[in-house]
């Protein structure tokens, strides 16, 4: 079989969920940003035509990256005007395909992070002829909120059940959205006709599955290897460790400059342009980008320190994402993802762990949210303001150009634009005694 599925990659979404940071199919990682290493990985797999379907506030975005972009993958671009669901995204690529002749199509997302194999897998399946559509199941230990694959011994699928409670789960696998349909045409028919329909529930894209599978074989191709899916603001901290443990060795760009004594361990990365002072530590895995400084007994461990960052003097960064510009001051930070643009103050500090040991909370469109990491610290948008001596609790998020007052202790979410700060009442009293000379 030599036609090559064509990829349908979906980057679109409303990414509220992702709040306060911003476009998470465009996240930059280590100078290039999540799409761009997603279709080297695409290519490398096999695949060479592909395509993006964005929304109408990242595309302009993404035909900046591809107009400077030679990955080998001929990508075109969709729009999905509103979030109204997955198969709604993929009907976005109709006219395409059709013009296309309707083509194989291999369906993902651009904010799963996965290991090379699972592509190749996928492809090497495909390649075999066996079936008429190919879906991944991820093992998993315990219960997650997605969707269940029932599957026969002999790899055939044969149903999948959306979120169906723990206790109650067919099996063991989960799917993860790379899935390879040798029809395209029927798989389109299909979620058409479930809108047309008025189809009630926002699973369009299963229904059509559980619909060909009935009449055609389904396998399923398993994959054990790391799946870091982006949907919230703290799975950036997974994604980043992922990319972190690529670096082997030690790359000190030639243009990099270390002054006096500086310690660096581990696998570590320096761009160009970048300096650390005497007394500065790098502890790897870690990447510091082009013209960042690490001052004078600052300690960087397991981190992204982005391009033209201020990591201050005796400044920690422990296992957090730091983006383009930021500012730190005898500041620590620990277990957070700062944007571009961020200053935080002489004495601030992110709290990362709860006294009582637990996992760390979050408030997400006004649900609280267990992140499932006992250590957690802030997540901050582009330009915001900490004053001097102010602490963040853990799993807190303040947004966009926020502002927050000295000495103050956040404990909640800060919106955009926010002054968030404690009243201070100076007193003056007059002194009991004369000062003597």
């Amino acid at each position: 079989m030599s036609n090559k599925p064509t990829m349908i990659i979906l980057a679109g979404g409303a990414n509220s969920r992702f709040w306060p940071l911003r476009e998470k199919s465009l996240y930059p990682f280590m100078g290039e940003t999540l799409l761009e290493k997603q279709l080297k990985v695409y290519h490398a797999a096999g695949f060479n035509r592909a395509i993006i379907v964005a929304n109408p506030d990242n595309r302009p975005l993404i035909e900046s990256v591809l107009g400077g972009l030679d990955t080998g993958i001929d990508a075109g671009i969709v729009v999905q005007r509103e979030p109204l669901g997955m198969g709604h995204a993929i009907l976005q690529t109709a006219a395409i395909l059709e013009s296309m002749g309707y083509p194989p199509v291999y369906i993902c997302q651009v904010n799963d992070v996965v290991e090379p194999d699972l592509h190749e897998d996928l492809m090497a399946a495909y390649l075999s002829g066996r079936a008429a559509s190919y879906v991944t199941g991820y093992q998993v230990e315990n219960y997650f909120p997605g969707g269940y694959l029932s599957v026969e011994a002999d790899g055939r699928i044969t149903g999948i059940i959306e979120k169906p409670g723990a206790g109650n789960e067919p099996s063991d696998l989960v799917s993860v959205v790379a899935h390879i349909h040798t029809d395209s045409r029927q798989l389109l028919q299909r979620i058409q006709a479930l809108y047309d329909a008025k189809h009630p529930h926002d699973d369009h894209y299963e229904v059509a599955m559980a619909a060909m599978m009935a009449a055609s074989r389904f396998e399923c191709v398993r994959y054990d290897g790391e799946w870091y899916p982006i949907k919230y603001p703290w799975h950036v901290l997974n994604v980043m460790k992922f990319y972190l443990s690529k670096i082997e060795g030690q790359h000190i760009h030639p243009d990099a400059k270390l002054n006096g004594q500086v310690s660096i361990t581990g696998d570590v990365m320096i761009d160009a342009g970048a300096r650390l002072f005497h007394g500065a530590a790098v502890v790897g895995p870690a990447y510091i980008g082009p013209g960042a400084i690490i001052g004078n007994g600052a300690l960087v461990r397991e981190s992204m320190v982005g391009p033209g960052c201020m990591v201050g003097h005796v400044s920690e960064v422990a296992r957090s994402y730091l983006g383009q510009n930021v500012n730190l001051h005898r500041a620590v930070v620990l277990d957070s993802v700062f944007e571009d643009y961020v200053n935080f103050s002489a004495g601030c500090i992110t709290a990362n762990l709860r006294i009582d040991h637990g996992a760390v909370k979050s408030t997400v469109k006004g649900d609280r949210i267990d992140s499932g990491r006992d250590k957690l610290g802030a997540m901050v948008g582009v330009g915001a303001f900490i004053g001097i001596q102010s602490g963040t609790m853990p799993g807190i998020k303040i947004g966009a150009g926020a502002e927050i007052g000295p000495f103050t202790n956040v404990t909640e979410d800060v919106r955009e634009g926010e002054r968030f700060y404690v009243p201070q009442e100076a007193r003056r009293v007059e002194a009991k005694g004369k000062v003597q000379p």
